[in-house]
């Protein structure tokens, strides 16, 4: 996976900011980080989602690919969802209604809103 994300549109929430750090924080290339900035703000926490959500699948609009120059079956195309670490009070969550679609040969990513997908904004991460 690649260290170099440019965002083709601000993440939601985060207006502004399109350049990115990918960083690995595994050695099975499952957790990542998401870093913006010279001083590494905003941090976003994020997984690759099968190994945790084994039915997730979701279908990503054709023009959002091509914006990334992707087709559907593309293996240069990498599905990322944002964790929100938990506490004691509430567990870690993953944002599977609104995933990141990365290219990683250009570096270039889309967050996507799967609008009427029956994905949470909020699943209970555990291991499928």
């Amino acid at each position: 996976m690649i260290s170099s994300v440019h965002f083709l549109e601000s993440l939601a929430g985060l207006p502004g900011s399109k350049d990115y750090v990918l960083t690995p924080l595994d050695d099975a290339g499952l957790l990542f980080t998401l870093r913006a900035g010279a001083d590494g703000a905003p941090r976003l926490f994020m997984v690759q989602p099968g190994p945790y959500f084994a039915e997730y699948a979701p279908a990503i609009a054709g023009e959002a690919l091509a914006s990334l120059g992707l087709t559907s079956d593309d293996d240069r195309c990498a599905v990322l969802v944002i964790v929100t670490p938990g506490s004691e009070q509430a567990p870690t969550t993953a944002n599977l209604l609104a995933p990141i679609v990365l290219n990683t040969e250009t570096g270039d990513a889309l967050q996507v809103i799967l609008d009427g997908a029956p994905w949470p904004l909020r699943a209970p991460l555990v291991a499928a």
